[in-house]
């Protein structure tokens, strides 16, 4: 294929190709104030963070060794089943080590700390990731049967691992949070992210969900980052687990970390639209209506809908029970 300047038009000739040299060396100072400005000195020229299109394949990858005969490759029979999921452990896990040592190289520069330990570090925790996948497989199982038990539409577990978008997040969010625990929460965002692209649906990787997770339809769900969800939780589009507000401390800056988000007790259902805001608890065994707005706790086995709001002001009077 030739190069399009081989024919370039006499516009493109009369303005001097674009500008491209200018644009270069534009773009080159902006870099250098943004890199002043981050205390970043010549030392780190080279890449230094993880690569979201590493990961997108490392997670494929490790869907595939989870569940080889629905998410592997097409061509896969039983008998090789063990051996696909060796060679693609291998393979993907050794990928991931290399991702976390650029991580945990980046946040060493950060902390001026010496770099000496990074690849026994790295090297640990992908150890310790990789032998929580059994457990892990275990707990998908589980959100996969509450997704297939949950929705009437569902004709087989197959069908859900394979076409449900709340699946696909969920197991993109089980790897991250396992990663966020051990340690690397850079990588675990991009993961979590990777999914949150494809399926509209955004899990913070620091939250905390029981077994037997299941999100129907699941486009705009959001769940925040301190966010605590028990057993057997039920969740449909477009619903919010978020912060009423975010404290700052003396400085004026956001205080990172603190609990902020809601706490969902087991057997909760949260219907589309609803959206769930603050540290509060909605108790076992609750149902909360579609687009209903919930700033205070409720009860165990409440049932909070638009109707029963509109009479109280404060947001959680004339509650069923």
């Amino acid at each position: 294929m030739n190069h399009p300047v081989a024919h370039a038009s006499p516009a493109y000739e009369q303005i001097g190709g674009w500008g491209v040299k200018e644009i270069v060396a534009d773009l080159h100072a902006a870099r250098d104030r943004w890199r002043a400005a981050q205390q970043r000195s010549l030392e780190f020229a080279v890449r230094e963070f993880p690569s979201r299109e590493a990961l997108k394949e490392i997670a494929e990858a490790l869907c595939g060794a989870l569940f080889p005969m629905r998410l592997g490759p097409p061509d896969l029979h039983q008998e090789g089943e063990n051996f696909y999921v060796g060679h693609t452990l291998d393979k993907a896990l050794n990928a991931l080590f290399l991702q976390v040592q650029l991580e945990l190289g980046y946040n060493r520069r950060l902390q001026c700390e010496e770099k000496e330990g990074v690849e026994a570090h790295a090297a640990e925790i992908v150890q310790a990731f990789a032998r929580q996948l059994p457990t892990l497989r275990g707990l998908l199982d589980t959100d996969v049967l509450a997704a297939y038990q949950g929705d009437p539409a569902a004709r087989s577990v197959d069908e859900v691992l394979l076409c449900y978008p709340g699946i696909l997040a969920v197991i993109h969010y089980r790897l991250a949070h396992t990663l966020y625990v051990l340690g690397v929460p850079l990588i675990a965002r991009i993961l979590a992210e990777i999914a949150h692209s494809a399926t509209g649906i955004d899990i913070h990787p620091g939250a905390q969900i029981g077994e037997g997770f299941f999100i129907d339809h699941g486009t705009g769900v959001v769940i925040g980052e301190t966010t605590v969800i028990g057993k057997h939780v039920r969740l449909y589009q477009a619903v919010t687990l978020g912060a009423k507000r975010f404290t700052q401390d003396e400085n004026g800056a956001l205080e990172k970390g603190t609990p902020r988000h809601p706490i969902l007790e087991d057997e909760v259902v949260v219907y589309a639209g609803a959206t769930i805001l603050g540290r509060i608890t909605i108790g076992r065994g609750s149902s909360i209506g579609g687009n209903v707005w919930l700033t205070r706790s409720v009860p165990a086995g409440s049932n909070v809908s638009q109707a029963s709001l509109q009479h109280d002001p404060g947001g959680a009077g004339r509650i069923s029970q």
